[in-house]
């Protein structure tokens, strides 16, 4: 059932429901107003037959007020019948506690089927008391409730059928801009994803969803475009050490080689066979990062222990680097130092950076500075390279981005995405300055395993964002 169904069906309920109870109301208020009036008529004849009775001795058997099945009965406070008009038998058993409960003040009201007694009480000019009984059919009376109850029906059902015109016309009218929207969405595709949905009413609550929907479309954007740029780079990073070692291969097989020439040209293939490898890992822990973040066990990870390690593969790895790790302040408790996180994912982001700063320093030289506050951990980590360009700061976050100044440096521009989206991952944020031919400084922020607010958020963020932001770097 769609919603225009159903909202045209509920429609017609609440009308059905409220013309109901005005209906009914209105049948049972007339059929009230029917039965007090024809209990004053029955009244006032009772009083005017005792009325006759007293001023002429008798009662009239022809009367110009005749009522329909009347039976008008008089009774002492003996229960004997002193007149009688009508049927024999009095239609209504009379019993010495119903003649008790009839007072001057307290008539009785009676209803067998459709014939309605009343019971009043007056005394005569001697002081004597009688009981009068008057019943009759109201038979006007209730022909005009039934023609009352058709209308009401009829009326009842002719507003169903109204009710639901308006309805059916009502949804449709609400339910307009929705099928807009849908029109919209369904002519979005990859090739005009740059496209947004219009809606005419600003201000409603469908507005309120097509913002929600230009939202989602904008991130989808971003990936689109992201990814779109991230397989042109990998293929172009993958292509060039593989045209480069195919012609090693077509050059050395031009001639026959002499054993040294044989092992240079191995060699050559060798060193873009690890570049190849060192691209191929890059990419992969990248893809890792973005597509398994629902996937990360966080476990308690000591901050100091991870900076060692790292400058110790990285001095392992190349002896000439040179990196100073300095405690700005020492917290007061040993908790201060441990965060939460995948310890390989720290580890590789902590070594892109110092590897970083390394690299493209003249001196191999790199500082890292660690402070403490209440909830967060702040690493500090400053080189004295060649600097980034003011331009190029607001890339170098990007996958397979390089600046123009250190293109001569063997690198893919794979390391800062992936350092940025681990920080990300950690809750954490990552600043940097740089100043050409000074040098740069990655500032880095982590709350620690005390900050249980933060932890929890970056586990709820992980969630939320892991299905529409898995290749977005920004």
């Amino acid at each position: 059932m769609n919603i225009r169904t159903r909202l045209t069906l509920l429609f017609v309920l609440l009308v059905a429901l409220i013309m109901l109870l005005f209906t009914g109301s209105v049948y049972y208020f007339y059929d009230q107003f029917r039965q007090q009036e024809f209990q004053q008529r029955l009244e006032e004849r009772a009083f005017t037959t005792i009325q006759l009775r007293e001023d002429v001795g008798e009662i009239p058997r022809t009367d110009l007020s005749f009522m329909i099945d009347e039976q008008i009965t008089i009774y002492n406070d003996q229960g004997l019948v002193l007149y009688s008009k009508g049927t024999q038998r009095p239609r209504f058993p009379v019993s010495p506690g119903l003649l008790r409960r009839i007072t001057t003040r307290q008539p009785q009201y009676l209803r067998q089927g459709d014939i309605e007694a009343v019971g009043v009480r007056s005394q005569n000019s001697r002081g004597q008391s009688f009981v009068i009984f008057v019943s009759a059919n109201d038979r006007y009376g209730f022909s005009k409730l039934d023609r009352l109850r058709d209308l009401l029906v009829v009326g009842w059902l002719l507003s169903l059928i109204i009710a639901g015109i308006a309805g059916y016309l009502f949804a449709t009218d609400a339910l307009r801009p929705v099928a807009e929207l849908i029109a919209q969405v369904n002519s979005i595709s990859a090739t005009n994803i740059h496209e947004r949905l219009r809606v005419g009413r600003q201000r409603d609550e469908l507005a309120a969803l097509a913002r929600t929907f230009n939202a989602l479309l904008s991130r989808l954007e971003v990936a689109f475009v992201t990814q779109k740029s991230f397989v042109s780079h990998a293929s172009h990073e993958l292509r060039t050490p593989l045209t480069v070692m195919m012609g090693q291969i077509e050059v050395t097989r031009l001639q026959p080689r002499t054993t040294p020439d044989y092992e240079a040209a191995l060699d050559g293939l060798l060193d873009e066979v690890q570049n190849m490898i060192r691209l191929v890992n890059g990419l992969l822990e990248l893809a890792q990062a973005n597509a398994d973040a629902v996937m990360l066990r966080y476990q308690p990870v000591r901050i100091d222990e991870l900076l060692w390690q790292a400058q110790s593969q990285m001095t392992q790895k190349k002896p000439s680097y040179q990196i100073d790790i300095d405690f700005e302040n020492l917290p007061d408790q040993e908790e201060d130092l441990v965060i939460m996180g995948e310890e390989s994912l720290l580890q590789t982001a902590l070594q892109n950076l110092l590897e970083n700063g390394c690299k493209y320093s003249a001196d191999e030289q790199v500082s890292v500075r660690i402070a403490f506050e209440p909830g967060e951990i702040h690493l500090t980590i400053s080189d004295h390279g060649q600097g980034i360009p003011p331009g190029d700061i607001q890339h170098i976050f990007e996958p397979f981005f390089r600046s123009e100044n250190v293109l001569t440096i063997r690198g893919h521009g794979i390391g800062l995405a992936l350092t940025r989206r681990i920080i990300d991952l950690h809750q954490g944020r990552i600043e940097v300055e740089s100043a050409l031919n000074k040098g740069t400084t990655f500032r880095i922020s982590l709350p620690t395993q005390t900050n249980a607010a933060l932890r929890q958020s970056a586990l709820h963020l992980t969630n939320e964002t892991h299905s529409d932001n898995s290749l977005d770097i920004h």
